[in-house]
């Protein structure tokens, strides 16, 4: 084919001023090629014996032709496990498909190194179609492998980082709960959290403690928001309960006092606010009288010991910590022996089953109705094991307070 001429007008190489140059380019010497490719190139016979092998390839290897051609087979160039993965895998794919594509391996040196590379082979036939020998293409892989090592390297820091942060979560998060409940008499008490997350610290919290005059405080509720800032509001939640339930335990007091430390610490950037259920436990003959103030949260649910189920409902109760005179609902009534009362947090009321629909106060009726007769521990468990059922399903965390009125009491 003769070459278009140029002039200078136009521009680029003509025959006159750089043909030679552009026709070296142009005159391949297939063995040279073959030796000098920027990849290395590999004939064998069919039990792999080494046929041929091209210049780059034994300079990568650090051998001289004669060390390998007739002397070795491909395999004697592969780590124990690559030879293992040549005869399970690599091989039986080429008797069957008669090719195989990017397989990564790695090759032994002449000096021990060990070269990681990606190997192309394919197994030329005959006329007749018989295999005649295994054609392989070998592409130098240090600089991918370094690649790779450097994103494991990167997910492993990641994830020693995660799990660095899920345990500070899950300390933060103890501090906010307290360590255990104190033994009430007559009243077997029991206490769940249930994380939906164990990477965001969650603002429920609840409570139960013993006031100056054989009565007992205890309080449930849920911060708006997760994370840190969460957990700031929380921790100023429950230490201002407590302390206002020591000055005046009228629960509405106690919430009163709630809402305006609540509307002292909160700015337009990051206001919080809170639903909370706090009340207040006396001793009553066999069993309890029980008084419940609510700032907005999900109505008590009371069990009796014959099963029926009464919702502790107080209507018109606000949340606590966005109006500086929010209405603080009350509702009382007395729990005989076998009673229960279960307090929880609206991570288990909006839970969702497999169908889409939220759990929601129906449902929570009719799994109340079976803790007739249960202690507060086994009704914990029960309800702990419909959260865990749950699974992905539960977005919210959940805390759950049971108190069980013994029967003997």
């Amino acid at each position: 084919m003769t070459r278009p001429a140029h002039n200078g007008a136009v521009g680029g190489p003509s025959e006159n001023d750089d043909g030679p140059s552009f026709s070296a380019l142009l005159e391949d010497d297939a063995a040279d090629l073959y030796d000098n490719a920027p990849c290395g190139y590999l004939s064998t016979l069919l039990d792999g014996e080494i046929a041929k092998v091209n210049a780059t390839l034994l300079d990568w290897l650090g051998y001289a032709r004669e060390d390998l051609v007739g002397r070795k087979r491909f395999a004697d160039l592969l780590t124990v496990g690559g030879r293992l993965y040549h005869e399970t895998h690599f091989a039986p794919l080429l008797r069957m498909q008669g090719q195989a594509r990017e397989i990564a391996l790695e090759l032994v040196a002449a000096d021990g190194r060990r070269l990681p590379v990606l190997v192309n082979s394919t197994v030329k036939t005959g006329a007749d179609g018989a295999p005649l020998l295994i054609r392989c293409t070998v592409f130098d892989a240090r600089q991918r492998r370094a690649y790779e090592r450097e994103l494991l390297r990167a997910r492993e820091v990641a994830e020693q980082e995660r799990a660095r942060w899920q345990r500070l979560s899950e300390t933060l998060q103890r501090t906010l709960l307290p360590p255990s409940l104190p033994t009430v008499p007559g009243l077997e008490v029991a206490a769940h959290y249930h994380a939906a997350s164990p990477e965001q610290l969650g603002g429920d919290f609840y409570d139960l403690f013993p006031l100056s005059d054989n009565r007992w405080g205890f309080f449930l509720g849920d911060v708006c928001g997760k994370g840190p800032e969460a957990a700031v509001v929380t921790s100023l939640t429950r230490y201002t309960l407590r302390a206002a339930a020591v000055y005046n335990p009228d629960p509405v007091a106690v919430l009163s006092n709630l809402n305006s430390v609540m509307l002292q610490q909160g700015n337009a950037a990051d206001a919080r606010y809170c639903t909370v259920v706090f009340g207040l436990l006396v001793p009553d003959g066999d069993g309890f009288t029980l008084t419940v103030a609510s700032g907005g949260h999900p109505p008590v649910v009371a069990t009796r010991a014959d099963g029926w189920v009464e919702l502790l409902h107080t209507p018109g109760g606000q949340l606590i910590g966005i109006l500086r005179d929010a209405h603080i609902a009350v509702a009382s009534t007395r729990l005989a022996p076998g009673d229960s009362v279960l307090l929880y947090t609206d991570g288990l009321t909006e839970a969702r089953d497999p169908d889409g629909s939220q759990l929601g106060e129906h449902h929570l009726v009719q799994l109340a109705q079976g803790f007739a007769g249960r202690g507060a521990a086994e009704i914990v468990s029960s309800v702990a094991a419909v959260l865990d059922d749950l699974g992905d399903r539960l977005t919210d965390d959940t805390a759950l307070l049971v108190m069980t009125v013994g029967a003997d009491s």
